[in-house]
């Protein structure tokens, strides 16, 4: 991604956060979007489109209005429109890296899990290195989680509509030591944060992710969703 591409991403998830944090307010209160435009003395055109179209660099007047007619400070409607908790399933199956990381930054993702055995793939952007750079210039924190990677001599039951045998061999992995101290790492970060679990496929029923993010559900309850 280029420069000015990796900032647009960064301000646009920032952009996402503060209209989400609007809307929750407004709601909070009761009011629709005129009210809320009429009572901050701000265009609803504007308001829609800071709550619904992520808008890149709100003007400060404006924010500042909102702030004073929902009766906050601006730094709380700013510091309140960060991350919110919650899981994402996700595969890069099919993705370009742009579009991938434009689908985190529209949903709202905070950071991203690599649940890959070995970070290695030929599609561009995709490899460790290269794809935590682009997650990196979009203000998205990436971690490698290698000991929740599915074992090679276990993929095939995935693939091949034996799920149940595969995700019997990978429950024992899960057990293991390594895997428990980065589920622990992992669940810790997803209560904080909005992060997404990353492999290869697409469908999850066709990936050990799945078991990840039961495994993840049932520590912390938080919902689990599909990235678009």
């Amino acid at each position: 991604m280029s420069g000015r591409s990796s900032a647009d991403s960064s301000e646009r998830a920032r952009g996402h956060r503060l209209g989400r944090q609007l809307r929750a307010l407004r709601e909070a209160r009761g009011w629709t979007r005129p009210q809320l435009a009429a009572a901050a003395s701000v265009p609803l055109r504007t308001l829609t489109r800071l709550e619904t179209e992520s808008v890149a660099q709100p003007g400060l007047f404006i924010v500042a209005a909102l702030a004073e007619a929902l009766e906050v400070t601006v730094d709380a409607l700013v510091a309140a429109a960060g991350p919110v908790p919650g899981l994402w399933s996700t595969g890069y199956e099919g993705r370009t890296i742009d579009s991938f990381v434009a689908a985190l930054v529209d949903s709202g993702v905070d950071a991203v899990a690599d649940v890959r055995l070995t970070p290695i793939s030929r599609k561009p952007g995709f490899s460790k290195s290269r794809l935590s750079a682009a997650l990196a210039d979009a203000d998205i924190a990436y971690l490698h989680l290698r000991s929740l990677g599915n074992p090679k001599d276990n993929r095939a039951p995935f693939w091949d509509g034996r799920v149940g045998e595969g995700l019997a061999a990978f429950a024992d992995v899960m057990a293991a030591e390594p895997a428990l101290r980065e589920l622990d790492e992992l669940a810790e970060l997803a209560v904080e944060r909005s992060v997404a679990v990353l492999c290869f496929e697409q469908d999850e029923r066709r990936c050990h992710r799945q078991a990840v993010l039961a495994e993840l559900h049932r520590r912390t309850a938080l919902p689990v969703s599909a990235l678009a």
